[in-house]
């Protein structure tokens, strides 16, 4: 269920919610609210949405009581209404909505402080550790792309933008004319935390020209350094690395089965004293600044790095395959299933008519005159030709039953065929200094 809200849908913040929870009860719901970003005022509402209630946010439902709290003190949804009425420039509709979020940045902290405790409160202790659990890995994964992300936009942007931190950067110019029109110059965050900056992210139309452009360019075999001690942090598994070198290789896996494409990249390392680089060494040893000393340069070809890539790619369609062989295992259930309850209700059906027929012969053994003898002798052939219908329909459903069960596994065994692309993106001399 995808409940779309239009920027001018009339309805109110907690309308829109309480609609939401009663399609909750039923199916999965996904909210998609529209933000016109060319009307200032639509842009401050969403941002005072966003930033400051936190709406999109955390447990749904908080909002709520957030709203209820602002409501109570200041009528929230009056005061934006007489911004959208009254003020017409852009200057007047930002001042306008920094008053109003200076004047009730007290009330929204505080109702956020309240609500959260108040869920947290009626939570199962289970319930908190999950929650917990989940959170860290959304930000651990989150700030893995985003940092892999800026790094990348530093590399690419290095003669058009200045960086200031981990986190943003002042676009100075364009790095090509199909941008223009699409990205303005000015600060980006990533995430944003000042309400003047543009949010960077990866469905930003920058980034996906940025990547792009990274995924055309032809990576011949080089020499890298890598600066063990400018990664500002600690690598376990690497540290015993420092001094030696070796070979590396990442390959892209494009898979297709059921109907779906999915690509995995392979990295796999050895070191110059024959050992193999485990697990997820080889890319540890990528997030680690390097410096190109040499290219191009010839590669020895290395029997073992090969073979580490084939027993990765190995266990990766092996687990690709299980998870379609349990695919494959829910749609036969399915249908089993289907086909189950169907021969039972035909087969019930078979049997009160035959428990009627039984009544029926009674029934006209007692009659005590010829009509009434006539009339259940006729009753009864009725229940037996209908007998007879119902049981050549059951037959008739199970012949369409195993057609289909036939077609379906023809279907799946069509779908589950793999097509396995495999392409090399880069090798490298790498020591690890």
């Amino acid at each position: 269920m995808i409940n779309y809200d239009l920027p001018w849908n009339p309805q109110r913040i907690e309308q829109r919610i309480g609609r939401c929870h009663r399609y909750g009860q039923k199916h999965d719901v996904v909210v998609v609210n529209f933000v016109d970003l060319s009307n200032e005022a639509d842009k401050r509402v969403y941002e005072l949405l966003a930033q400051k209630f936190q709406l999109f946010e955390g447990v749904f439902g908080a909002s709520d009581e957030v709203l209820g709290a602002i409501g109570s003190g200041i009528d929230f949804e009056r005061r934006i209404a007489h911004i959208y009425q009254t003020c017409r420039k852009p200057e007047e509709i930002r001042s306008s909505f920094a008053a109003l979020q200076q004047e009730l940045a007290g009330e929204i902290t505080e109702a956020m402080t309240q609500t959260r405790q108040l869920l947290l409160e009626n939570f199962d202790e289970e319930v908190h550790a999950k929650l917990k659990k989940h959170a860290a890995d959304s930000e651990t994964i989150l700030s893995r792309y985003e940092r892999m992300l800026m790094d990348l936009t530093s590399t690419a942007l290095a003669t058009h933008a200045e960086f200031s931190g981990d986190n943003g950067f002042n676009l100075q110019s364009l790095p090509t004319s199909t941008l223009q029109g699409q990205v303005p110059l000015g600060r980006y965050e990533l995430p944003r935390r000042s309400g003047e900056a543009h949010l960077y992210r990866l469905g930003h139309p920058l980034a996906e020209w940025l990547l792009a452009q990274a995924k055309q360019i032809h990576l011949p075999p080089a020499r890298l350094h890598f600066d063990y001690t400018a990664y500002g942090a600690r690598l376990a598994t690497l540290e015993n690395l420092r001094g030696t070198s070796g070979i590396l290789q990442a390959r892209l896996l494009s898979v297709s089965a059921l109907a779906q494409e999915e690509q995995h990249l392979l990295v796999a390392a050895v070191d110059r004293n024959g050992h193999v680089l485990a697990l997820d060494d080889p890319d540890k040893l990528l997030r680690i600044p390097a410096m190109v000393t040499a290219t191009p340069i010839d590669l020895p070809d290395s029997p073992l790095l090969q073979h580490d890539l084939a027993q990765r790619k190995n266990a990766l369609l092996r687990e690709i395959n299980d998870r379609n062989l349990s695919y494959f295992d829910q749609e036969v259930q399915k249908l089993d299933g289907w086909a189950d309850d169907l021969k039972l209700g035909l087969e019930q059906e078979i049997k009160d008519i035959d428990c009627e027929i039984k009544e029926v012969r009674r029934t006209a053994a007692i009659a005590p005159t010829l009509d009434e003898k006539l009339h259940w002798q006729k009753r009864q052939r009725e229940l037996e030709t209908k007998r007879s219908k119902s049981r050549r329909e059951l037959f008739r459903r199970q012949d369409d039953i195993d057609e289909q069960r036939n077609e379906l596994i023809t279907e799946l065994e069509d779908r589950l065929q793999q097509r396995v692309e495999e392409q090399v993106l880069f090798t490298i001399a790498w020591e690890l200094v």
